[in-house]
């Protein structure tokens, strides 16, 4: 599928007509019929719960939420300081190539209308559609993560901890809350205690060039660990993006960081994530965005289709309807069940990805470097020092 960008509407070109997905009728069941009832135009329509029903009070981070005092509020979007347990968190998924997370912040301003993580809102009892107005920074983020990292000792030696999985680190927030950076000097304080002064696997996923402003410090990182930024880009048109991502900077200024991070040392490069099917998969478009990563000096680039689960289509399909509405059907059909495009779909687009990283010399992953700590050798001596690493670290 291909789209053309129009002013002030992105309108995709070609389109298969495919029937629209529908949830399938069922009879009402038995205990909800008492409080079924027509409206007045024969429609059935079904009641709510009595009132006097009291509401269970929430529990975890629900709970932790609904008490988080506001902070501030500007541009229809409020903030809040979020008290949590911990801030680096264990993955126990096969599917990322990471075992550990630090998500310095809850919802994300930039509001993409595809992002996956929108489903993080509902563990706290919120519609996922307020995923960008509804901001929470963690609160002692640096305490806890000194706690954090003590406890887990040399395994953080062996594996790779990602900042930024879920929300974006340099979200507009960071300018007021600065959680990232206190994030990032805690890692290094961390670090310097290890056997070598390092060791450290890291890497930072944004869409901001406010990474930028803490360049001293990732340097400082990057020395005796093991650190790359990862940029994700989805189109070079301005306008589609606009659309897209309503806040996120712009795709010109995130491929300049990119070229501004390689060249003070910085390994960065670009994530081509997400495609999505007839807007941003065009061969010719998905090339010139190869070609202008390589052009920025992009370490490594990958690409990954879109994973529509049912609390981003919340959002999703909305914006199709209006935006473009030639390709409702397509979406519904193909994602309406299952968060996966087809598996055709997704295979024919990692051709194409594995074809255009080939012609423009650039690696899927980031690459290994030739002075990178030895991370097996490191670990082992951290075992046999375990007393020292006991040890807190300066705060």
């Amino acid at each position: 599928m291909s789209h053309t960008a129009q002013a002030g509407r992105a309108t995709p070109s070609t389109e298969t007509a495919l029937p629209l997905l529908t949830e399938p009728w069922r009879p009402t069941p038995a205990r909800d019929r008492r409080r079924s009832h027509t409206n007045g135009c024969g429609a059935k329509r079904v009641e709510s719960p009595p009132a006097d029903i009291p509401k269970a009070p929430p529990t975890g981070i629900a709970r932790l939420a609904a008490s988080a005092p506001k902070e501030l509020e500007r541009h229809q979007v409020e903030y809040f300081r979020l008290a949590v347990r911990s801030v680096l968190n264990p993955v126990n998924s096969r599917r990322v190539g990471f075992k550990w997370s630090i998500n310095p912040y809850r919802g994300c301003e930039f509001g993409c209308h595809y992002c996956y993580a929108r489903y993080t809102h509902e563990y706290m009892e919120l519609d996922p559609r307020q995923f960008e107005n509804k901001i929470y920074a963690k609160d002692e983020a640096a305490r806890l993560l000194r706690r954090d990292l003590e406890q887990a000792g040399e395994k953080v030696l062996r594996e790779h901890i990602a900042i930024g999985a879920a929300t974006d680190p340099y979200q507009p927030a960071e300018r007021s809350f600065g959680v990232t950076r206190a994030v990032l000097e805690t890692l290094r304080e961390f670090a310097a205690t290890l056997p070598g002064g390092g060791g450290l696997s890291l890497s930072i996923t944004t869409k901001s060039n406010l990474v930028l402003k803490d360049i001293d410090l990732l340097r400082a990182l990057a020395r005796n660990n093991r650190l790359h930024v990862n940029l994700s880009v989805t189109t070079l048109n301005p306008r589609l993006a606009r659309v897209l991502e309503p806040r996120a900077p712009r795709p010109d200024l995130r491929l300049d960081t990119v070229r501004r991070l390689n060249y003070g040392g910085i390994s960065s490069g670009v994530f081509v994530a997400p495609i999505l099917p007839g807007l941003t998969d065009d061969p010719g478009d998905l090339e010139a965005l190869v070609a202008a990563a390589a052009e920025a000096r992009a370490s490594y680039l990958c690409a990954n289709v879109v994973f529509l689960m049912p609390s981003s289509q919340k959002k999703f399909f909305p914006l199709l309807e209006e935006k473009f509405p030639r390709l409702r059907k397509q979406y519904h059909k193909w994602f309406r069940l299952n968060g996966y495009a087809p598996r055709p779909y997704r295979t024919r687009i990692s051709t194409l990805m594995r074809e255009l990283r080939s012609k423009y010399n650039l690696p899927e992953r980031w690459p290994d470097d030739d002075v990178a700590p030895n991370y097996a050798a490191l670990a082992a001596a951290a075992a046999a020092a375990r007393p020292q690493l006991a040890l807190p670290f300066a705060s």
